[in-house]
């Protein structure tokens, strides 16, 4: 068992509260080892929670969703739609933030300090709906 890292030293290595592997321990997410009542994990433990802090940061995944995938080949093998659905929402969220950037970096490049809602790079991007009245506010 020298091979096994504690869990003090695998949650200061990842940057993480105790709680947290404890909590993905319940989860059903992680299995440690256990010696005099203390939790030690073993490199595939740690390759795991390299996975799970990459889901959950970068990919953007639920604890529900990676235990989907992580259970993929025993107890849920349509992990692949669960993937195929996270990358779906990202992609989205991605022209959602396109369409942000654009639109803020073209007030950027507005001469009308006072009110950027006339800009008329800002308004050439803003489709209004056509031959209908509009509200004034």
């Amino acid at each position: 068992m020298n091979d096994l890292a504690s869990i003090r030293r695998v949650a200061d290595h990842f940057d993480l509260p105790v709680s947290t592997l404890h909590y993905w321990e319940r989860r059903g997410l992680l299995a440690p080892h256990r010696r005099s009542g203390q939790r030690y994990y073993s490199a595939d433990q740690l390759y795991r929670i390299a996975l799970i802090r990459l889901w959950r940061s970068t990919g953007r995944m639920s604890l529900d969703e990676i235990a989907a995938v992580l259970a993929a080949h025993a107890e849920a093998p349509d992990w692949r739609d669960t993937v195929t659905a996270r990358l779906a929402a990202i992609e989205a969220e991605m022209a959602q933030l396109d369409t942000a950037r654009a639109y803020l970096r073209g007030l950027l490049t507005c001469s009308r300090e006072d009110a950027l809602e006339r800009c008329e790079g800002f308004r050439a991007l803003v489709p209004l709906p056509v031959n209908a009245p509009l509200k004034q506010s």
